[in-house]
């Protein structure tokens, strides 16, 4: 049976290979997942993708899925930094929550230093650029 992970991606992630490319990289988010799907690692594994700039449109898609999927990829932008909601909400599901982020959070702005989010996921990963991500997906297989 194939396993179901689920990426949230928050504000401003939909600019990903547009936006501040030194921090983020160039490659836009669809080319990246659509690599991700095609990798061999991957081939027992369902990936679903959700993206939104709303901080209570993620909160519904953690209430949608939170109960049905293995895992969930979050990488929630600036509300890491600021969102009791979400972390509320994933207090309130079953489905583990990984905390990822493309960059050293550690190594730039001391507010991306604190995270409402982390200390309510199974585990958080940063600093890696998009093989946040992969890290992220292969944290389910072991």
């Amino acid at each position: 049976m194939k396993k179901n992970i689920s990426i949230i991606n928050g504000p401003n992630l939909n600019l990903l290979g547009k936006r501040e490319t030194k921090i983020y990289g160039s490659t836009n988010f669809t080319d990246f997942l659509e690599s991700l799907k095609k990798k061999e690692l991957f081939s027992n594994i369902e990936i679903n993708y959700y993206q939104n700039n709303s901080e209570g449109k993620i909160i519904d898609i953690l209430h949608n899925i939170g109960f049905s999927c293995n895992g969930i990829i979050l990488n929630a932008g600036a509300y890491t930094h600021t969102s009791i909601g979400i972390a509320d909400a994933i207090k309130s599901i079953i489905s583990p929550v990984i905390e990822i982020h493309i960059s050293n959070i550690h190594s730039r702005e001391n507010f991306r230093k604190s995270s409402y989010l982390s200390p309510v996921c199974k585990g958080t990963i940063f600093g890696f650029g998009l093989k946040s991500y992969e890290l992220g997906i292969i944290s389910f297989c072991l």
